[in-house]
């Protein structure tokens, strides 16, 4: 039973989480030449997949007022939130010529890489939690272990990607402005996907 569950759980890994590597190559640009970015990007995904397993886990176990399915989507203003603010910062930053300050201001922050990680998880806590219903607990188990191998081979390919000289380039160039973009999109995405607007 655990060993069959392996590999479906690495393929709703991949489906489930795939576009954190486009996240996490831009936190990994952005803190690029700064020291322990690895470490600090490592730790808050961690800590929001972490988060995100929690939440499917509750809801499968009955937890459903823990997290209710209509609030899941407003998850989506915390990379809003954090998109206009690093915006904001990168505007400001254009009119300062303090060295110090542009390197303070792209330090890559734990709790900032958790809270972006678990908002972008709404959507698999959709997807988690019927799948979790459908299997033994002992096959959540599996799937909670192998997701939690996952995660680092996940921030490990973002690393791969991020520092590919062509890339590497190219998010050097671009990220004050990629960086901010992903993020604000990826808050509107949330929100909308997850019919906020509708009434």
């Amino acid at each position: 039973m655990i060993l069959s569950s392996v590999l479906p759980a690495i393929g709703l890994f991949v489906v489930t989480n795939i576009d954190d590597i486009i996240v996490l190559s831009l936190f990994f640009a952005r803190g690029a030449g700064q020291r322990g970015t690895t470490a600090r990007i490592t730790a808050g995904q961690y800590l929001g997949f972490t988060g995100i397993l929690g939440a499917a886990v509750l809801a499968t176990l009955g937890a459903g007022a823990f997290l209710p399915r209509q609030v899941i989507p407003y998850f989506g203003l915390i990379p809003l939130a954090l998109g206009l603010w690093v915006a904001f910062q990168a505007w400001r930053g254009n009119h300062e010529d303090d060295d110090n300050a542009k390197v303070a201001d792209k330090n890559v922050g734990v709790w900032t890489v958790a809270a972006v990680t678990f908002a972008n998880g709404g959507d698999n806590i959709g997807v988690y939690v019927p799948v979790f219903l459908s299997v033994e607990p002992a096959a959540v188990a599996a799937y909670c272990t192998v997701f939690l191998v996952l995660v680092a081979v996940l921030v490990i390919a973002a690393r791969f990607v991020a520092t590919r000289q062509p890339i590497a380039e190219v998010l050097e160039r671009w990220e004050h402005i990629l960086f901010p973009i992903v993020l604000i999109a990826l808050g509107v995405f949330i929100l909308v996907s997850g019919l906020v607007f509708e009434s």
